[in-house]
């Protein structure tokens, strides 16, 4: 199983980025599908989370309202649309694929990762 995340960048506050995270091997509707991230000096927190359906979410508090995750699972994707980006969203994105059919917000529940990317929000 591979992940493949892509569409970081630079932008400026209050700017907007999606990411994306094409999951090659495996079957993909059968995982839930995360984000998480990791500033400078800071441990990894989660972001956002997705059924393997795509039928239920959940959203750290400090995105809700600005950030939506969604999955194609035709194409084997999971996004994740960031909105009114601030300052501190600043961090390495790394999607992740779930150990089983749940979602979860804690890192252990998830067997894959992908390598990242860099979302850098300027002031």
């Amino acid at each position: 199983v591979q992940l493949q995340a892509s569409g970081g960048g630079l932008v400026q506050a209050g700017d907007s980025l999606r990411l994306s995270c094409v999951v090659s091997g495996g079957s993909f509707s059968s995982n839930g599908m995360g984000w998480f991230r990791q500033a400078p000096g800071k441990e990894r927190e989660f972001v956002a989370a997705i059924s393997r359906r795509g039928d239920s979410t959940d959203l750290a508090d400090s995105v809700k309202g600005r950030f939506t995750i969604s999955r194609d699972n035709a194409k084997n994707t999971v996004r994740l649309q960031m909105n009114s980006l601030k300052p501190e969203d600043t961090a390495v994105y790394y999607c992740a694929r779930s150990a089983g059919g749940f979602y979860s917000a804690i890192e252990s529940g998830y067997a894959y990762w992908g390598q990242g990317t860099q979302v850098t929000v300027s002031s």
